[in-house]
């Protein structure tokens, strides 16, 4: 997990790309009716702006609020590691879904002004059970694991100096 703000930029680009790419997709298969092979390649339409959407609102906002949602959740002293990043993946959908639906709605659906807030509330309704799952088991390990990658040596410095401590 991020040890710095830099970190926690490169995590949070990598997080909302995976996860805006995740969901678009899955945005594109309810719209059409069915899942075919263009869809992996039409996500490339609505993904970049929507990824930027995403990095921004985790930074300024959804960020700080998701872990004092997720600390009210579990102790982060008491609670295992485990416990503490699945109630902050929690914490951060719950946050993020009906922001990005907002946004999607806004730019992608074909929401007349008199049905705005009804196409909003639908689309938050149908993405969240998905974007609750995508985070779980596909885009949450699969982040932690590049990011993991990405910064090992922070982690073997830090677990060298433990060991020295000991």
């Amino acid at each position: 997990m991020p040890k710095n703000k830099f970190q926690d930029v490169i995590y949070t680009i990598i997080m909302a790309s995976v996860m805006v790419y995740g969901m678009v997709a899955y945005n594109i298969v309810l719209n059409t009716g069915s899942m075919q092979n263009w869809v992996f390649l039409a996500v490339f339409h609505e993904w970049p702006i929507m990824t930027v959407i995403a990095i921004l609102l985790e930074l300024v906002f959804v960020g700080k609020l998701a872990m004092k949602v997720a600390f009210r959740l579990v102790n982060p002293r008491e609670a295992s590691q485990t416990s503490i990043m699945l109630a902050i993946s929690a914490a951060s959908v719950w946050l993020m879904c009906p922001c990005m639906s907002f946004f999607a709605t806004l730019l992608f659906k074909d929401s007349h002004n008199s049905q705005f807030f009804a196409i909003w509330v639908q689309t938050t309704v149908m993405n969240f059970p998905m974007a609750l799952l995508w985070q779980f088991f596909a885009a949450g390990p699969l982040v932690r694991r590049i990011f993991g990658l990405l910064f090992r040596e922070n982690a073997d410095k830090s677990s060298a100096a433990e060991m020295e401590s000991v």
